[in-house]
């Protein structure tokens, strides 16, 4: 019994050190209430707490979070935002190169990083109007409600 129990908790602590490994940047600050939708899941975020690939963050009235991805690309979430994070690659000793996220309400600032030096034309933000593709170093997207 207490070898289930202990290979039980291995293949449990073993599933989230894997997660841990697949971050993409973490949560740098934090003001206000946000959460993670992650899995069908909503969780609030936390000063540290890792960012994945999918992620929706959401910010409520006068929340706001601060994002540092893996190759120091900056994002600034304002008040009332949904931002999901369709997919990012950053191994640039193999060329795999993309970040494609998605404001589907609110203010996001943008602040570049190496994937954008690498490779500017993989790096694009959609909004429900348009997608941007992105080659300068800073940029602030506002969408409205419709």
């Amino acid at each position: 019994m207490k070898f289930i129990f202990l290979f039980v908790l291995l293949v449990c602590l073993d599933a989230r050190l894997t997660q841990a490994d697949d971050s993409i940047g973490a949560i740098k600050k934090l003001n206000g209430a946000a959460t993670v939708v992650r899995e069908k899941t909503e969780h609030k975020v936390n000063i540290g707490a890792p960012v994945f690939m999918k992620d929706v963050l959401k910010t409520d009235n006068t929340g706001s979070l601060g994002i540092t991805f893996k190759d120091n690309t900056m994002i600034s979430v304002g008040p009332n935002t949904v931002y999901t994070i369709d997919e990012y690659v950053y191994q640039p000793n193999e060329q795999k190169l993309a970040f494609v996220s998605k404001v589907s309400k609110g203010t996001l600032y943008f602040v570049s990083g190496n994937l954008t030096k690498l490779a500017p034309d993989a790096v694009k933000v959609k909004t429900p109007e348009a997608t941007i593709g992105f080659r300068g170093t800073r940029f602030l997207i506002k969408v409205e409600d419709n």
